[in-house]
């Protein structure tokens, strides 16, 4: 059986992390990385932010979710997945974006790690100074 063409495809990025996100037309089943959302995010609270751009568009359930995330952490991988659905929704219908916008879920959250600096410890802690 030949894999169903998805509906559309957009990524999300926070931090290091990157979800490629493909939606299809179905039940609302995510599959994240070959695992079920329950798997792949225990938390409550990240399974609730990934959620959230249905429950906004009351879509719940219309969509299943095939993505695959990398870099950083449940955090960064989270709201980088709520990114890229809140994307191809507005790909699906454009009407979307009004809403999705007012609350917030369009924005790249673009901090990123600081870079270690030459003669520090870290991105700004300088080594302890000694007078004697």
């Amino acid at each position: 059986m030949a894999k169903p063409k998805p509906l559309v495809q957009s990524t999300g990025r926070r931090k290091s992390s990157v979800a490629r996100v493909r939606i299809y037309d179905g039940t609302g089943d995510y599959k994240l990385n070959g695992r079920e959302l329950d798997n792949y995010f225990t938390d409550p609270e990240l399974r609730r932010r990934v959620h959230e751009p249905f429950k906004v568009t009351d879509l719940e359930g219309r969509y299943d979710i095939n993505a695959t995330l990398h870099g950083g952490g449940t955090t960064g991988q989270s709201d980088a997945l709520r990114l890229g659905i809140a994307r191809a929704l507005i790909e699906v219908d454009p009407d979307l974006r009004p809403v999705l916008k007012a609350k917030g879920m369009l924005t790249r959250d673009s901090r990123k790690v600081e870079r270690k600096k030459y003669g520090l410890r870290k991105a700004r802690r300088a080594p302890q100074f000694t007078k004697r």
